[in-house]
């Protein structure tokens, strides 16, 4: 396996076991249907979904990590979540969150954006 790739697992593992710490339960990780793909799907006592996208780099100190979560990346999140929704007949809300790791495995910085976004709702005329 790459490098960056047993970084990105260790750095998903360490994201669990945050949001476990946190009171979620983890129900899905690396959930896919064709091209949509959502990092952890957890789910607190509130029954509230947690859609959280896992960011993990070695370093930040050219790229802030904050800065690959774009306007297509929020729209990905949240078609991935309405695919999962759907896919499983739930009626739930919804929040979207981040979990960036910063270091190696064992020694990371891990910084927490609980309900980063709320997306627009389209309408329709």
């Amino acid at each position: 396996m790459a490098q960056h790739n047993q970084l990105g697992k260790a750095g998903e593992k360490e994201a669990m076991e945050f949001l476990i710490k946190q009171g979620l339960t983890i129900r899905e990780t690396n959930w896919r249907m064709e091209k949509l793909e959502i990092d952890i799907i957890a789910q607190g006592s509130d029954m509230v979904l947690h859609i959280v996208e896992v960011k993990t780099r070695s370093n930040d100190e050219f790229f802030d990590p904050m800065r690959s979560i774009t306007r297509a990346k929020k729209q990905h999140m949240v078609a991935s979540a309405n695919a999962y929704i759907n896919y499983y007949g739930l009626q739930c809300e919804i929040q979207y969150d981040v979990v960036i790791l910063i270091g190696s495995e064992g020694n990371f910085k891990l910084e927490y954006y609980p309900d980063l976004f709320v997306p627009r709702l389209k309408t329709y005329r």
